[in-house]
């Protein structure tokens, strides 16, 4: 009889490790795409119903052989472009490989920008400047600290990309002397806890950086976030200060700490209307 129970007992617990196994294994790699819309007065008609697909945080991880699993979300939403925030490589354990696969496939799907974040410019000078030149090479547009001009149907709109480095400095700033100050302007730039400061320049900013919080409580949010600490502000949704608004991704994947709980790798995909 005290066998029994002690073999009972000890298949009790292997089933909860394989089923905690499995839960873990899907919170950290089963993909969710959350959708946004975002209207302004500043965009004109022509520019309702443009697609940004936000890819924020890969962290060297893999969705499938040669990122198809990912590649296959971002293909679903047919974006018109395609914004990289940061933190594609991980400075701890740098491979560089699954981000440049990532970009390889992404280029086919339509223009691909990009900005460090903070493991990018972690990174020995060299191992930084090598990521940048292959990812360029592959046909993605790097934007240190540059202001481009978007074309789509006869309208335009402004992205600026900021060098993690560069966040709080008055480089933003110096971007926007020359700007029309009517022409919609959207923002790359990787870390969220600077909101304030993003609202004065922009109309729209996608970051990333906290990770969801890693683990996300239910009712209450994110735990915790780098550069935020415990119980931080910004981890995920739509941020708005007066007609500005922040999208913070939650990410693809982790740095030190190894584990997402109920906080699933996120594909933001934003649509541009025209409007209040």
């Amino acid at each position: 009889m005290k066998k029994r129970r002690l073999i009972r007992k000890i298949a009790c617990i292997l089933l909860l490790i394989l089923g905690l196994a499995a839960w873990f294994s899907y919170e950290n790699n089963a993909l969710t795409t959350t959708a946004y819309t975002i209207k302004s007065e500043k965009l004109p008609q022509a520019l309702s119903g443009f697609k940004i697909v936000q890819i924020s945080d890969l962290h060297n991880k893999t969705f499938g052989e040669r990122q198809e699993t990912l590649i296959q979300r971002i293909q679903a939403e047919h974006p018109d472009l395609i914004a990289l925030t940061g933190d594609l490589v991980d400075a701890h354990r740098f491979d560089p490989e699954p981000a440049l696969e990532l970009a390889r496939r992404m280029v086919e799907i339509a223009p691909v920008y990009f900005i460090t974040g903070n493991h990018e410019n972690r990174l020995d000078s060299g191992l930084r400047s090598d990521l940048i030149r292959d990812l360029r090479a592959i046909g993605v547009q790097v934007l240190d600290n540059q202001v481009v001009s978007i074309q789509h149907n006869g309208a335009r709109f402004d992205l600026i990309g900021l060098d993690d480095s560069h966040l709080t400095d008055r480089t933003l700033q110096a971007l926007c002397l020359d700007l029309d100050p009517n022409t919609f302007r959207v923002l790359l730039a990787h870390e969220p806890q600077y909101l304030d400061l993003y609202a004065g320049y922009a109309d729209l900013a996608l970051t990333g950086h906290a990770h969801g919080g890693q683990i996300r409580l239910p009712g209450l949010g994110g735990l915790f976030a780098p550069g935020q600490g415990f119980f931080p502000q910004y981890t995920s949704g739509v941020h708005t200060q007066g007609a500005f608004s922040m999208v913070v991704s939650r990410g693809l994947g982790n740095s030190l700490f190894p584990l997402r709980i109920f906080n699933r790798p996120e594909v933001v995909c934003i649509t541009l209307e025209s409007g209040k």
